[in-house]
Parts: structure tokens; C-alpha cells; sequence
């Protein structure tokens, strides 16, 4: 598993299962599990992971069945992302019910993203959205003709506002620190999805893009 304890409280925005939401959370734990985890409680698990590493206080726990130990950092600007990548069960977020079912290797593409400067509510939100289309574009550019995973979960980490300090309203992909957080989780994640396509038998880490139908 990974923790990061940035050693001061700040306001994040996750979809993890442990600490999902919004809020003041200390710290962000991204723990690998066996695939095909079974267990029906994922928060409670996630949390004694983190006391038994001494976290403590309220935080943020993801899963993976990734190995997290082939992480990928990046940063741009003082914005910096931490991403795990296992993109064996992949496809696009719309398809017809119910879907066709995927391949049984590791899915999940988890992203944490640090912003050194307070945001807004809904600059929190914008930076989600933000993540999420440059994990896409990412995973077309690393020859990965899908749009995520089906267990991809994000959070968000922005600095506590001091007295006085307004949070940054804007976090989309062509405000200030929105266009960082794009270039640092483009990044991580681009370099996290070769890694794993190298990892494929018979696959190159870079496949040919393939052709995309017309719109």
C-alpha cells in the first residue's frame, strides 16, 4: 500500500470508499487487494490498514488490484500526481446494456492529485472533471482505445485557506491551476498505462492507435 501523509490537514474531494465526498481529511491511503476482493466492507478495512501504518485522524482510502508498487508520479506548476494503473479491465463508460464482459487481469486507475492553493467547492468539483478528461486522453494517447476502467476512483487534495485567502474559483482544464492538474495526471497516468501494456504478453507498450469510427 501507498499512504501519504502530507502533514497538514487539507480539503479534499474523492469518490474513494473511506472518506469519499468532500472534506478535511489527513491523510490518503491506496491499498492493493487480491482481485476479486470479496470482502463487503471496504471502508472498515481501509481504515484499520491505515491505523496499523499510524495514520490517524479522519482520511481517504482507495483500492486497487493494481500493483502499487508501480506507481507514477508527475507534477507541473507545484500541482503534483500519484497514479496506480491497472488497466486490464477497460473499456468506455457508455455501452449498451449489459455490456460484454471484460478480461479477468487488474482494472483500476486510481489518481491522486496535491494543489499547493486553496479551492473552491466548486473549483473541487471542476478539478475532478478535470482529472478524469485527462486520464482519458491519456489513455488514448498510450494506445488504450478505452475511456477508464470500471473501478477508477479519483481524489483531490487542495490547501486549507488561510485567514483572509480566497480559494481559486476555477479549476477546469484552461484555468491556471486546472491546466496544471491536467498536465500532471496526463502525465502519470500515460506513463502508468504504458508501463502496464508493456507488462501484457504478446503487447508492445505502445500499441498502434486504432482508426476511430466516424462521427
Amino acid at each position: 500500500m501507498v499512504l501519504w501523509v502530507p502533514g497538514r490537514g487539507m480539503r479534499m474531494i474523492s469518490s474513494a470508499p473511506l472518506g469519499g465526498g468532500t472534506g478535511e481529511r489527513e491523510w490518503v491511503l491506496n491499498a492493493q487487494v487480491p482481485p476479486g476482493y470479496r470482502r463487503m466492507d471496504p471502508a472498515a478495512h481501509l481504515a484499520s490498514l491505515a491505523r496499523a501504518a499510524g495514520a490517524t485522524g479522519p482520511g481517504v482510502g482507495l483500492m486497487t488490484a493494481a500493483d502499487v508498487r508501480a506507481r507514477r508520479w508527475a507534477a507541473d506548476g507545484g500541482v503534483e500526481a500519484l497514479v496506480t494503473a491497472g488497466i486490464g479491465v477497460r473499456g468506455w463508460a457508455a455501452v449498451p446494456a449489459p455490456g460484454e464482459p471484460g478480461p479477468r487481469r487488474a482494472g483500476t486507475i486510481n489518481i491522486v492529485v496535491s494543489v499547493p492553493v486553496p479551492l473552491s467547492d466548486a473549483a473541487l468539483v471542476n478539478a475532478v472533471a478535470t482529472a478524469t478528461e485527462a486520464k482519458v486522453q491519456a489513455l488514448l494517447d498510450a494506445g488504450a482505445d478505452a475511456s477508464g476502467t470500471p473501478t477508477d476512483a479519483v481524489c483531490v487534495a487542495a490547501a486549507r485557506p488561510v485567514a483572509g485567502q480566497r480559494p481559486e474559483p476555477f479549476a477546469g482544464p484552461r484555468s491556471v491551476w486546472g491546466a496544471r492538474v491536467a498536465r500532471a495526471v496526463h502525465r502519470a497516468v500515460a506513463e502508468a498505462c504504458r508501463a502496464e501494456l508493456a507488462r501484457v504478453p504478446g503487447q508492445s507498450a505502445v500499441p498502434a492507435p486504432r482508426e476511430r469510427p466516424a462521427r
